[in-house]
């Protein structure tokens, strides 16, 4: 198998894995999720009813119910790549004399990343409980867009709190629900998200210096045996210049891992480099992931395009309906908000 074909068939296995995450963890309405859904459509009727089951009952536990299976992926895949950095990559960038101290700066975001992580895991994201109602009640007012007075969970027996909502998964109402992330096995709400968002950033980190220091290494060796100059002979005997592929593919066959590590890391960079700036762009906004999806989809019953007519909607997508100005927003996320205490008077 040469190394364009397997190539592609790391891209088809990694896309195909992030096309069931976007599917079924809370994400049916990105573009991955819709095509996906209609893919699903139709191939489903030459689909025997027995693998329909067993993949159905597969979904359903790895996505509608609380499992530590991605949990221990999450932690299996970093192991794998801070091995292949250790075992390889450190100990040929102190050969080609990077300093110690950009080697190291990757152990470090290490360390910070899994605080976070186990921090996004373990700390509660702000569950509405019967002890707690009555004062969470009055941490948001209702807006009476998104959410409106006197709605009551059917689950909870509670009236929902404004900017909450009931996760299927733990089944339990979040204060100030954003999504329930399968990689942490956990809801993210107005108690945790702002670790969720620093562990975004910090995964980010860590992909982006890896790759950098392992790009470095790679461009190290190019240059270092004139690779960019030299020439090969091709099945008819001729003498040909180098190009970009077969420097890449020279690159696969002496430093496989490397290469495989390094297109591992580009890729969860940029996706989860996406992922981070949309959810900083709720922070500043004062959104959350389940207000931004439920208001783009809200529009004045008045309104006929069509016919010209057309109300102005109370939802900017630049600002939620909870927005305090940029630093309070930040600052709600980072100190969540409390109850004011009405001052008794003398």
């Amino acid at each position: 198998m040469d190394f364009l074909t397997l190539f592609a068939v790391y891209v088809v296995v990694v896309v195909t894995c992030i096309v069931l995450v976007c599917k079924y963890a809370g994400q049916e309405q990105t573009t991955l999720g819709r095509q996906y859904g209609s893919l699903t459509n139709a191939v489903s009727p030459y689909v025997p009813l027995w693998l329909k089951r067993l993949c159905s009952r597969a979904v359903h536990r790895l996505f509608h119910e609380r499992n530590n299976l991605f949990i221990y992926m999450h932690l299996l895949l970093e192991g794998a790549v801070y091995t292949e950095y250790s075992y390889e990559v450190f100990g040929y960038c102190k050969e080609m004399d990077t300093t110690l101290t950009n080697l190291c700066v990757p152990y470090v975001l290490l360390v910070l990343h899994l605080i976070l992580f186990y921090l996004c895991c373990t700390r509660d994201p702000g569950t509405v409980t019967k002890a707690k109602h009555a004062t969470q009640l009055k941490v948001y007012p209702y807006d009476g867009e998104l959410f409106h007075p006197g709605e009551t969970c059917p689950t909870c027996n509670l009236v929902k709190p404004a900017r909450s909502k009931h996760c299927r998964v733990c089944n339990r109402c979040v204060q100030r629900f954003d999504h329930h992330c399968v990689w942490v096995n956990n809801c993210i709400g107005a108690q945790n998200t702002r670790y969720f968002l620093l562990y975004m950033l910090s995964v980010c980190a860590m992909a982006g210096d890896i790759a950098i220091l392992t790009v470095d290494l790679l461009l190290n060796v190019v240059f270092r045996t004139g690779l960019m100059h030299a020439h090969y002979v091709d099945a008819q005997g001729q003498q040909q210049p180098t190009g970009i592929v077969f420097i890449v593919q020279h690159l696969f066959l002496t430093f496989p891992r490397i290469v495989f590590m390094l297109g591992f890391l580009i890729f969860v960079f940029f996706l989860l480099a996406g992922y981070a700036m949309f959810h900083l762009f709720l922070a500043l906004g004062n959104h959350t992931s389940n207000e931004w999806y439920k208001a783009r989809g809200r529009g004045c019953q008045h309104c006929h395009p069509h016919a010209g007519n057309r109300c102005h909607t109370p939802f900017n997508p630049l600002r939620g309906f909870y927005s305090r100005g940029v630093l309070k927003n930040l600052r709600e996320i980072f100190v969540p908000l409390k109850p004011l205490k009405k001052r008794k008077h003398k």
